[in-house]
């Protein structure tokens, strides 16, 4: 088998953490690495098992992969390849399928396998992994699994139960993307809030106190996607006082129906999810806080949906992703009753997308003339360098080669046509 090796992500953060993870693994081993769009005498797809689209999408990049090279070695990898071996095995082209814990000992496997024959790996293991492929912004895997189990998701059977890096790993490759230039770093995971059995708050106070002040003045991190239920008091209070963690939470709702709720298997009421918010925001009122939302779950009366949609109107969430209920099969919401028809799923998905654009805008035009710090990323495009503030709004500016992968203080002028902020480097 030749060189060249193509990766393709679907899904989440802590995905692309490993996939670049892997990437590197073939690099050392004298791999030319290329994009998905180009001939390759290997694909590695990692899969994702959380909606009905990630599976459609798998099956379009194995045409790509074919209609690029014919005789490619076709690689499925990751969370569906661990939850659904036997469906992913039924798409022509597919060579080889390994499980999410096997995933990270897939050259091993490359020199065992033949093209004639797909193959089901999978044995637990947990496998450090932080991104390196993006210049300014790197994803560090703190935590795996979920010891949850919410009736929709297939989770904890694609990547099993919780566990956790230990701090000390943590700091060490927190302090190596730190030494290559990096600016950012987001810390993922499955279910970060249960990091070490809920330890979070030591986690992130120790990277903190660990790192020196050079290092300080030269990164920032954000927290990603956290459990309302996990997200205490004294986490909030730290952020908000940190000289590096930013202002920007994600903290999934769901539902606004504590019904509906209920029926997911979640583990805190919309009141919970209320004071939450109101928390953050009673001490960091230009926090940004997004969420995630699921319509057309099995039950969601009318009522349901219109609670979801006047819990969202009332609270200053600042963006939302929105999610269509798909059916899982190997999950107890997969054999309940009252099915939503897809025509309403897609109708109140709709609803929520228009609403999330509003609550976007207004969020924006808070910060107009509020001073803020930006990462620039590294290209130029038609003239113009684009970034993010530390409470998550896309800046624009006139390119400048010195801002390239730099942290600078800007002024917050007024909002493009796009939806860009136009700032005003200081």
């Amino acid at each position: 088998m030749s060189n060249k090796v193509a990766f393709y992500t679907l899904g989440c953060k802590l995905n692309f953490a490993e996939t670049d993870t892997i990437i590197n693994k073939f690099l050392k081993k004298g791999y030319e690495y290329v994009k998905f769009i180009s001939y390759a005498d290997l694909y590695i797809i990692n899969t994702c098992s959380v909606t009905k689209t990630a599976e459609k999408e798998l099956k379009k990049l194995v045409r790509i992969a074919i209609n690029n090279n014919v005789n490619a070695f076709i690689v499925a990898i990751g969370c569906y390849s661990q939850v659904n071996p036997k469906e992913i095995s039924l798409i022509n082209g597919i060579d080889l399928i390994i499980g999410s814990k096997e995933k990270f000992n897939i050259i091993s496997h490359l020199k065992k396998k033949s093209k004639s024959k797909k193959t089901l790996i999978d044995k637990n293991l947990y496998i450090p992994s932080y991104s390196r492929l993006n210049r300014t912004r790197s994803y560090l895997k703190i935590q795996d699994g979920c010891d949850y189990k919410c009736s929709y998701c297939t989770i904890t059977k694609a990547r099993g139960f919780s566990i956790s890096d230990n701090i000390k790993n943590i700091i060490f490759y927190a302090k190596n993307i730190i030494k290559q230039g990096i600016k950012e770093i987001v810390l993922t995971g499955v279910n970060i809030g249960d990091y070490g059995k809920q330890n979070l708050l030591e986690l992130i106070q120790a990277i903190e106190s660990y790192l020196n002040e050079e290092d300080i003045k030269r990164i920032r991190i954000r927290i990603s996607s956290i459990e309302p239920n996990l997200l205490s008091d004294d986490i909030i209070n730290f952020i908000y006082k940190s000289k590096i963690f930013v202002n920007h939470f994600h903290i999934p709702l769901q539902s606004g129906s504590d019904e509906i709720l209920n029926k997911m298997k979640r583990r805190y009421s919309k009141n919970i999810y209320l004071e939450r918010i109101n928390k953050i925001l009673n001490i960091m009122p230009l926090a940004c806080i997004g969420s995630d939302v699921i319509v057309g779950f099995p039950g969601e009366r009318e009522k349901n949906f219109i609670e979801t949609y006047s819990l969202l109107s009332e609270i200053n969430i600042s963006y939302l992703h929105v999610f269509s209920y798909s059916e899982r099969i190997n999950t107890k919401a997969f054999i309940m009753n009252n099915s939503i028809s897809k025509k309403i799923r897609y109708k109140r998905n709709k609803i929520l997308i228009r609403l999330s654009k509003e609550k976007k805008k207004r969020f924006y035009i808070k910060q107009i003339n509020k001073k803020r710090n930006v990462l620039f990323e590294n290209k130029n495009k038609s003239g113009y360098i684009y970034g993010y503030t530390d409470n998550y709004i896309r800046t624009k500016t006139i390119w400048k080669s010195d801002l390239v992968n730099n942290i600078k203080n800007v002024t917050l002028l007024n909002i493009d046509d796009c939806g860009n902020m136009i700032c005003n480097v200081k």
